[in-house]
């Protein structure tokens, strides 16, 4: 089964990526340079796609920036959100309809190349705020997949009703490299570990019970602060 998968270089679509591999799918890799500011996380899929030696290509649309404006992913002007994600810091990262786009992209892709899925790793803990991650979302784009060509191109999401631990838990048994991979938005040379993804992802470690070997910047509050407050920053941060 060829199939493509939307590879961020993230935890979650590495996860993905390295669960299909085992179910022998012929895997593409497709990253996308939509002018974001954690642009570090497409040399981090670039890098795991040719340790395990699966074809990766990464489509540059990175004059799309600034019609995608008021994202603080996308626009330099707007600073990323520290602590655990609240409702309005959550939507403070959502890019407009990029889902859409990437999805659209990756059948296209699909088509160019013979394969018959599209495969991306949205998740349950991103319904709530994102909300071209809803199921409602995902299956419109899948119906629309049926019909964009005269050969259908199925679109599978396995983590839809999954949460971030959960897939932290089944990486961990797929030996993913999660210190290889990229999940914090401010885009340094380290995880900053006080944005809202990088504490997703810090106590996403912290519920499947797994070690977290992310290098974390060494202003980063440590874990055990993080739990004591319930995943928030501390007061004096």
């Amino acid at each position: 089964m060829k199939t493509v998968v939307i590879y961020s270089g993230g935890l979650d679509s590495t996860v993905l990526l390295y669960k299909l591999k085992a179910e022998g799918r012929d895997l593409h890799a497709l990253s996308v340079n939509y002018g974001q500011r954690h642009r570090r996380e497409l040399d981090c899929a670039a890098a795991i796609c040719q340790r395990i030696d699966i074809p990766h290509r990464t489509a540059d649309l990175s004059s799309i920036r600034e019609l995608l404006a008021g994202s603080s992913l996308t626009s330099p002007q707007i600073e990323v959100a520290e602590g655990h994600y609240t409702e309005e810091s959550m939507k403070s990262t959502v890019v407009p309809n990029r889902n859409m786009i990437l999805l659209s992209l990756a059948a296209g892709h699909a088509l160019s190349i013979g394969a018959t899925e599209v495969a991306y790793a949205a998740h349950s803990g991103d319904h709530a705020i994102y909300p071209d991650c809803r199921n409602e979302f995902a299956d419109a784009v899948a119906t629309a997949m049926q019909l964009c060509d005269w050969q259908p191109v199925h679109l599978i999401r396995p983590f839809i009703d999954q949460t971030k631990a959960e897939i932290v838990a089944l990486g961990a048994k797929l030996s993913v490299p999660f210190a290889d991979t990229w999940s914090c938005y401010k885009g340094g040379e380290l995880h900053c570990g006080r944005c809202g993804t990088c504490i997703e992802r810090r106590e996403a470690f912290h519920l499947a019970g797994v070690p977290d070997p992310t290098p974390y910047a060494p202003d980063a509050p440590s874990t055990d602060s993080l739990i004591d407050n319930q995943w928030h920053l501390p007061a004096t941060a």
